[in-house]
């Protein structure tokens, strides 16, 4: 709810764990052009950032002691298989991804559009997808 009106079936936020929110939405709004939009203490003593656009945002937390390892969440409930994430420049988009050290892959034209994915330093998926022509 930007301009007080509300987007029915919106989607406004996912919130995923990450080894350092801060670092991560730094990463994040250099990648994908989007500025912090809170951040402070959260649940269980842990430290969230709002990291997105205006309209929708991707919320980074951690509460510090991290676990090891994790499951294919594929192939398990409630896992999180990828963020995507629209641009509209693919190729810059992936410069970006590049420079930051991250590998890409799965490269597609598909209709509408072209995408590619990449693995953060935490091992989180991001599709990014272009649909300009």
């Amino acid at each position: 709810m930007i301009d007080g009106t509300q987007k029915s079936g919106m989607l406004e936020h996912v919130n995923v764990t990450v080894s350092d929110p801060a670092k991560t939405a730094e990463i994040l709004c250099d990648l994908f052009d989007w500025h912090i939009r809170w951040q402070g203490e959260a649940i269980h003593g842990g430290t969230t950032v709002h990291v997105g656009s205006d309209d929708s945002y991707v919320a980074v937390y951690s509460m510090g002691q991290m676990k090891q390892g994790r499951d294919d969440s594929y192939s398990t409930r409630g896992g999180l298989n990828h963020i995507g994430v629209v641009v509209a420049d693919i190729e810059a988009a992936e410069q970006r991804v590049l420079a930051k050290g991250f590998k890409t892959h799965s490269h597609a034209d598909y209709e509408p559009g072209q995408r590619f994915y990449f693995h953060d330093a935490d091992m989180i998926e991001f599709e990014v997808v272009s649909y300009q022509d």
